[in-house]
């Protein structure tokens, strides 16, 4: 138990540092997330950090939550994400993360659809 706590803290204390050392430049304009600027979005995702740099790590039940509503609200959104600097600076690995909506078993998933380099399953 105690190490989960640690687990959890040490992945908040990270996403805290990623967001308090980076500096993104936030427009009113409406891009792949809408108004929401991408380091909101991708601290949104927060929850996903595990499961999106290990395949093997269990998705979180919050996880598949954030992104079964990303996918409905704001498909380009999440490929965005994925594929975000922060993200990938927190150790996100996109050929990973893009399974998750399959791990998570969402089924109106954009299957077969590319993000960058990668194809959703």
């Amino acid at each position: 138990m105690a190490s989960n706590t640690c687990f959890a803290l040490s992945t908040l204390l990270i996403v805290y540092l990623l967001a308090a050392s980076t500096s993104v430049i936030e427009v009113d304009g409406a891009g792949e997330c809408g108004k929401t600027p991408i380091r909101s979005a991708v601290l949104s995702l927060s929850p996903c950090l595990a499961a999106g740099g290990n395949a093997k790590a269990k998705v979180p039940p919050v996880c598949c939550t954030k992104v079964n509503a990303l996918i409905n609200t704001a498909p380009k959104c999440l490929c965005a994400v994925l594929l975000s600097p922060l993200a990938i600076k927190a150790g996100i690995k996109p050929a990973i993360a893009i399974s998750i909506p399959k791990r998570c078993n969402i089924k109106k998933r954009p299957i077969g659809k590319k993000c960058g380099r990668y194809i959703v399953p």
